[in-house]
């Protein structure tokens, strides 16, 4: 069969397509031109975890973050102090799904610790997007490394300016309950 000898070499393949999208939809990513998406979609990592499989425990080190493809994580905190049963001290802070992305700060921080626990909840694609890569980025195609750097600043800012808030209205509620 000669049918390989007509095969368009240069046509993306469905996997190629998708994570391109998805990268492009990806806040991080969404100024890159379609060169600079490939060249980070030659870099990035893709990964298949099980259902329950954790994918950073609280405590490591971080190394990056991860943007969900397909299926669900669940983002838990074990609170400390709670003795031998984990379960019972364990928090549930949100369940991310398709399109989000979660460990960001692991991008900026040195030797930074996970403050939570990720674990899929199903089966789960993920993309990882390590310190390394940013740096090859940074080095290789600084243009594009500065837009995913701005990003990424404004969406740690961002978490920031909601966690303040978050706390602020938890610090309220926690006067008004000791005055009551």
């Amino acid at each position: 069969m000669t049918d390989y000898l007509w095969k368009n070499l240069f046509k993306r393949t469905p996997p190629e397509k998708a994570l391109h999208a998805i990268l492009r939809e990806n806040i991080l990513f969404e100024d890159l031109t379609s060169k600079q998406l490939r060249f980070v979609s030659n870099i990035v990592h893709l990964r298949k975890y099980s259902s329950n499989e954790t994918i950073f425990r609280q405590g490591e080190i971080g190394v990056g973050m991860y943007i969900i493809v397909s299926g669900s994580v669940t983002i838990s905190a074990q609170q400390a102090n709670r003795g031998a049963d984990k379960e019972a001290g364990k928090t549930i802070i949100t369940r991310l799904g398709s399109g989000d992305f979660f460990g960001e700060l692991a991008l900026v921080e040195e030797n930074g610790r996970r403050s939570a626990t990720a674990e899929a909840a199903e089966t789960t694609e993920l993309i990882g997007f390590f310190k390394p890569d940013l740096l090859e980025i940074l080095e290789r195609n600084p243009l594009a490394g500065v837009k995913i750097t701005l990003r990424l600043g404004e969406v740690l800012g961002r978490r920031l300016r909601e966690t303040t808030e978050r706390v602020s209205v938890l610090e309220e509620q926690l006067k008004r309950n000791r005055a009551e």
